[in-house]
C-alpha cells in the first residue's frame, strides 16, 4: 500500500480564498498586530509570512518589532493599548519569548476575544467543555485536513502522540468533540510503538525528527505531520519517518506541504472570526 498524500499547500491556498472572499464582503478591514520579540531568524521568517497572507487576504496586518531586551512590562503595556484598540480585531505574540519574559502572563494578557492564536485560557477552557472558542491555528488545521482526506472520524482509535497546550490537547479535544475515541501519548507512555500501531488517526506533535516509525503505523491508518525539524544535513522532517510510513499508511501529510501552510491560513480564518464577532 502506498498512502495518498495530503497536500496542506493546496487545502490552504483554497482556505485563504474563501478567506479573502469574505473580506471583500464586508464593510471593513479586519485587522491584525503581531508582536515579535528579537531576533530569532525562525520567528522572524514566520511573522514574515504571516504578514504576507494576511496582506493577500485583504487584512489589515502590522507587525510590532521589539527588541530581544524588552522589559516584560514593555510588551505587557503593548499588549494593554492593542486590546483596547477598535481597530485592531486580532492579537498575535510571536513564541517563543525571550527567557526573562512570563510567557503565561503575556498570553493572559491578551483579550480572549481577539486571541486568534487560540491560547487564552478562556478560550483554551471553552475547547475543553465543547464550547465555541478561538481555537489554535495548528490543530484547527489539522482537523480541516483531515476532512478534505475524507477520514471518518466518528467512532476511530485516534493517538494524539505529544501533550503540549498548544498542539496536543487542544487536538486532543477537536478530535473527541469529532467523536473519536482519543488517547494521549507521550514520552512516558509504556509501549508507545503498540499504541500507535492501534490508531486509526495518528496525530504526531513530539518535535523529535523522524521518531515515528513504519512499522509503528498500522494498515491503513492516516497519519498526520505536526513535526518540523531540521537534520544535520540541512533536511526539513517531520516527526514521521516519512518514506517508511508512507508504505502503510492510508493517507499521510509531507513535511514540509502539510500541516504548515495551514496554520496561517487559519490564523486568517480566525482573525476574520473574531473580526465578525466583535464588530457585529
Amino acid at each position: 500500500m502506498t498512502a495518498r498524500i495530503i497536500d496542506g499547500k493546496m487545502v490552504a491556498a483554497e482556505l485563504r480564498a474563501v478567506v479573502a472572499g469574505r473580506v471583500a464582503s464586508l464593510p471593513f478591514s479586519p485587522g491584525l498586530a503581531v508582536i515579535l520579540v528579537g531576533d530569532d531568524p525562525a520567528s522572524a521568517v514566520y511573522v514574515r509570512s504571516k504578514d504576507r497572507a494576511a496582506r493577500e487576504a485583504g487584512i489589515a496586518a502590522r507587525t510590532i518589532r521589539l527588541p530581544a531586551d524588552t522589559s516584560q512590562a514593555t510588551l505587557l503595556a503593548e499588549i494593554v493599548d492593542l486590546n483596547a484598540d477598535p481597530d485592531t480585531d486580532g492579537i498575535l505574540v510571536q513564541l517563543p519569548l525571550p527567557k526573562h519574559i512570563d510567557t503565561d502572563r503575556v498570553i493572559q494578557a491578551v483579550d480572549p476575544a481577539k486571541d486568534v492564536d487560540g491560547f487564552h485560557p478562556l478560550n483554551v477552557g471553552a475547547l475543553a467543555n465543547g464550547r465555541p472558542a478561538l481555537v489554535p491555528c495548528t490543530p484547527a488545521g489539522v482537523m480541516k485536513l483531515l476532512h478534505h482526506a475524507g477520514v471518518r472520524l466518528e467512532g476511530t482509535r485516534a493517538l494524539v502522540l505529544g501533550r503540549s497546550a498548544i498542539v496536543g490537547r487542544p487536538m486532543a479535544a477537536l478530535l473527541l468533540a469529532a467523536d473519536a475515541t482519543v488517547t494521549i501519548a507521550h514520552s512516558r507512555t509504556r509501549d508507545l510503538p503498540s499504541e500507535c500501531r492501534r490508531a486509526d488517526v495518528l496525530v504526531a506533535a513530539t518535535g523529535r525528527a523522524e521518531m515515528v516509525r513504519g512499522d509503528w503505523i498500522g494498515e491503513g491508518a492516516a497519519v498526520i505531520d505536526v513535526g518540523i525539524n531540521r537534520t544535520a544535513d540541512g533536511r526539513l522532517v517531520g516527526d514521521v519517518n516519512y518514506a517508511e510510513c508512507v508504505e502503510r499508511a492510508g493517507a499521510i501529510t509531507p513535511v514540509p506541504g502539510g500541516v504548515g501552510p495551514m496554520t496561517i491560513a487559519c490564523l486568517l480564518e480566525n482573525t476574520v472570526g473574531a473580526a465578525v464577532r466583535r464588530r457585529r
